[in-house]
C-alpha cells in the first residue's frame, strides 16, 4: 500500500469539474495533489511536482492525452500513467500502454478504482486490475459511443455528423433520443 503523507498525484484533464471532484477526493485521502488543463501546464507541473501518479485524459484540445504520454514517462519514468477516458477502446488502450502508460481505465472512474490500480501496479502485480477491459462493451453501445463523439466533433450539428456517419438525419435523431446501451 501507499504511504499516503508522501503521494503526489497530477490530474490531467480539459474537464474542470471532473478534475476539480478528482482533485478533492484525491486530498481527502491525504495526497498533494496539482491540476493541470492541458499538455503544456501538464509538462510544467511534471517537472516541478515529480508526481508519484499521473492521471492523463485521452482527449484534450490540443494535444490529446497519447501524445502526451511518451514526454510524461521520459521526465518521470518511475510514476505511475494511468490514462482515463470516456472514449475507451482496445486499440487506444494497446497504443496507450505502447507509448508508456501503465493503465487505462474508462470514465467515470472513482479514486478507489485509480487507487487501487496504482497500487497494484505499484507492488509490480502482473494482473493489475483492468490491464486489459475485463468486460468489452457491446456492438450497440460502441456505436452509441461513436455517434456521440461525431456529434461532439460536429459541435452539435446533427446534419453534419449526419452525413459524416453516412446516415440519414432523422435516423440520427431517432439514434440519439435513445438512452446508452448497456456494457
Amino acid at each position: 500500500m501507499h504511504p499516503p503523507d508522501q503521494s503526489t498525484a497530477l490530474l490531467i484533464d480539459d474537464d474542470d469539474v471532473f478534475r476539480g471532484r478528482l482533485a478533492r477526493a484525491f486530498g481527502s485521502r491525504n495526497w498533494t495533489v496539482q491540476e493541470a488543463a492541458d499538455a503544456d501546464q501538464a509538462l510544467i507541473l511534471t517537472s516541478q511536482l515529480r508526481p508519484d501518479l499521473i492521471l492523463v485524459d485521452l482527449r484534450m484540445p490540443g494535444r490529446d492525452g497519447l501524445d502526451l504520454i511518451p514526454d510524461l514517462r521520459s521526465r518521470e519514468p518511475e510514476a505511475v500513467i494511468i490514462v482515463l477516458t470516456g472514449y475507451g477502446s482496445i486499440a487506444t488502450t494497446l497504443a496507450a500502454t505502447r507509448l508508456g502508460a501503465d493503465h487505462y481505465l474508462s470514465k467515470p472512474a472513482d479514486v478507489d478504482q485509480i487507487l487501487a490500480v496504482y497500487d497494484a501496479v505499484s507492488l509490480g502485480d502482473e494482473d493489475a486490475p483492468g490491464s486489459f477491459p475485463s468486460s468489452v462493451p457491446s456492438l450497440a453501445r460502441v456505436e452509441w459511443e461513436h455517434i456521440n463523439r461525431v456529434l461532439t466533433d460536429c459541435h452539435g450539428n446533427i446534419s453534419q455528423a449526419a452525413r459524416l456517419l453516412g446516415i440519414h438525419r432523422r435516423s440520427l435523431q431517432r439514434k440519439l433520443s435513445k438512452y446508452p446501451p448497456g456494457q
